[in-house]
């Protein structure tokens, strides 16, 4: 009985992190991490998300890449997580709605705290993958060298299976 509660809980899990990271891809959120994380409880389930585990790791490893790789990246990328902070703070304190917001007030700021909350922790995760970026990729071309070779492997051997 503990190996189905264990099969389901993971698989739930799973899925949950999957949907999230796809809806991340768009919305704010670190969304390559979340389908990662997603695809990596699934791999123990499904061969099928272990093929695709390591190519999209890349992807979000070459993307923290990217993100400093130039001082204006770097400096954008902490701007909007300060402005994500600042949003969360504001949903909650969740000022009067203004006198220039025409819709009805319930529709100002919607989700409350909750919403706060979670914008606040995109915003501390954004930091904190910021700073992680910062550290193993800035200035460490023979780090991002690697890590093109492995996404090029990665990618190859996710076709070859495929």
């Amino acid at each position: 009985m503990k190996g189905a509660a264990r099969r389901v809980t993971l698989e739930v899990v799973g899925w949950v992190l999957v949907v999230a990271g796809i809806a991340a891809l768009v919305l704010p959120g670190p969304g390559l991490l979340m389908l990662f994380g997603g695809l990596a409880v699934l791999s123990q389930q499904y061969e099928w998300a272990e093929r695709r585990l390591d190519p999209v790791k890349y992807r979000a490893l070459r993307g923290a890449a990217e993100s400093v790789e130039t001082p204006l990246r770097i400096a954008l990328t902490t701007t909007g997580a300060l402005v994500l902070a600042a949003a969360g703070v504001l949903w909650m304190v969740k000022p009067d709605a203004p006198t220039w917001w025409m819709l009805a007030d319930s529709w100002w700021l919607p989700g409350g705290i909750a919403t706060g909350i979670t914008q606040i922790v995109s915003a501390i995760v954004a930091v904190g993958l910021l700073v992680y970026s910062y550290r193993r990729f800035h200035g460490k071309p023979h780090a991002v060298a690697a890590l093109e070779r492995d996404t090029h492997r990665a990618d190859h051997s996710d076709r070859a299976a495929g």
